[in-house]
């Protein structure tokens, strides 16, 4: 199958060179990878070059955006980057962020799994993560059905139908959630083990604390569903104050009628979805 992967990258001389080998070691050679430049100040290009220099299907792409590292828009605004040099002649698509090294087989039992199953949409493995001990421990915040934003796989059909990627923190939810309103599954393999060298969200500004609580609200959840998914997020991260800024963010959200990412229709489709997980955990 042919694939073709975008990595967004500002400031990754500590990482990307890792990523980049890991990607031209794969036992499925990507038809082509761009890099997106964005607005680094580090040695970053320079290490992008030196993989051009050596492998044809690798390009650059320079862009400047702001030097604040905010999720969601910063990196899919260098994503749509990416996405603007290439054509529509590959099977599926991959978001790979700078900081991951992936299993040499890994894009070869991702295209496996999109070619045993044309409703697979979006598929992906699970992150691992140093702990204090130094050993790679698995770090998987949300439900084990979620495929992590840093190594997102579509399907071209899926990717097409939910119309890209949002720009908004929140991208990597919504696009599941678009998916399976579109009739798509989403599927995960616990066997797909990367390595994940920054820890998650720690290069964030600290302006996107309210940023998730505001994705809530823009994907038409409703307050009780924000809620209890704020819950939630605080429970599992054991970070009590992210309820608070969670809940901030969405009554600020709804207080400045902020847009929405979904339609009326696909909002309806969410909320039903959402209530219907939450009750299934529930009578377990």
């Amino acid at each position: 199958m042919r694939y073709y992967v975008i990595i967004p990258a500002h400031n990754e001389e500590k990482y990307l060179s890792d990523t980049l080998t890991s990607v031209t070691n794969q036992t499925l050679t990507p038809k082509q990878v761009i890099v997106v430049n964005d607005n680094s100040t580090d040695d970053t290009e320079n290490i992008i070059d030196k993989f051009i220099a050596a492998y044809p299907f690798i390009k650059k792409i320079n862009t400047s955006s702001s030097t604040i590292h905010m999720p969601g828009s910063k990196v899919i605004n260098a994503f749509n980057k990416g996405l603007e040099q290439l054509d529509d002649e590959y099977d599926f698509l991959v978001k790979l962020d700078a900081d991951i090294i992936l299993p040499s087989d890994y894009f070869e039992r991702i295209a496996q799994k999109f070619k045993s199953d044309p409703d697979i949409g979006i598929a992906g493995g699970f992150a691992y993560e140093l702990d204090a001990l130094g050993q790679w421990e698995l770090n998987h915040p949300m439900d084990k059905n979620h495929v992590r934003g840093a190594f997102k796989a579509y399907s071209k059909s899926c990717f097409q139908a939910i119309g890209g990627l949002r720009n908004a923190m929140g991208w990597d939810t919504v696009d599941e959630l678009l998916a399976q309103f579109h009739g798509f599954k989403i599927i995960t393999d616990s066997e797909l083990q990367l390595k994940h060298l920054r820890p998650l969200g720690q290069a964030y500004n600290k302006k996107a604390k309210f940023l998730q609580g505001k994705a809530m609200y823009s994907m038409r959840y409703g307050f009780w569903i924000s809620l209890i998914a704020s819950i939630k997020m605080a429970l599992k991260q054991k970070r009590p104050w992210a309820f608070v800024d969670n809940l901030n963010g969405y009554l600020r959200a709804k207080r400045d009628k902020s847009s929405f990412l979904v339609s009326p229709e696909e909002g309806q489709f969410i909320r039903q979805l959402r209530w219907k997980n939450i009750k299934a955990k529930l009578l377990r």
